[in-house]
């Protein structure tokens, strides 16, 4: 991927967040092991002292280019939520089934999440955001299936088990030739609803 053309007056809210999409892309398409300022910047297309002065480091980068990444997933299922009208259950099965789909489902999205996914282990801030981001998915989903079922009995645990298997679909069909299609994945997903709901 060609490098940004260098920032000279650009606003800092501009610099800042062409950093953050610039360290997106370069996990993305190098990996955990081949972040660094200068990949980062040189990405960006700006000079390597820019980062420190927007970011303590790499891994401030990482955790807000994992932030960035959440919201604009989160941006999709809203946009999913909303296209399918009023009904209650359609609205979950519209949140649930947009990970089967571009921009969610595409194998860009999924690098970026397996170097962030390889680096909770190691790093404190991109563990704390990799739990914002799950547990702002969750709470969302609850919220969804108390709009449906205000009498289910466990909405947390029910989120858990819709997630699992959202997550398990999402990656094969991002990482391509998966044993299924995105409308049989979709399927499946309204039969494990139907089944933990009742």
């Amino acid at each position: 991927m060609s490098a940004q053309p260098a920032f000279t007056r650009a606003d800092p809210d501009e610099r800042r967040q062409s950093l953050i999409e610039a360290t997106a892309r370069v996990l993305g398409e190098k990996g955990a092991a081949g972040i660094s300022v200068r990949a980062i910047c040189a990405e960006a297309g700006v000079s390597p002292g820019l980062l420190r002065h927007y970011f303590a480091g790499v891994s401030d980068a990482i955790a807000e280019a994992y932030r960035w990444t959440g919201q604009r997933i989160g941006e999709a299922l809203d946009a999913a939520v909303a296209e399918a009208g009023t009904d209650p259950r359609a609205r979950i099965l519209a949140y649930l089934t947009a990970s089967f789909r571009p921009p969610i489902a595409t194998p860009d999205l999924l690098a970026s999440y397996i170097a962030f996914w390889s680096l909770t282990r190691s790093d404190p801030a991109v563990a704390a955001v990799r739990a914002e981001v799950y547990g702002d998915y969750r709470v969302r989903l609850e919220a969804l299936l108390a709009q449906w079922r205000p009498d289910l009995a466990d909405p947390p645990l029910t989120a858990i088990a819709l997630t699992a298997l959202i997550d398990g679909l999402w990656l094969e069909l991002s990482l391509g030739d998966a044993p299924f299609t995105a409308a049989q994945a979709s399927a499946l997903a309204e039969r494990w609803l139907d089944s933990l709901c009742g």
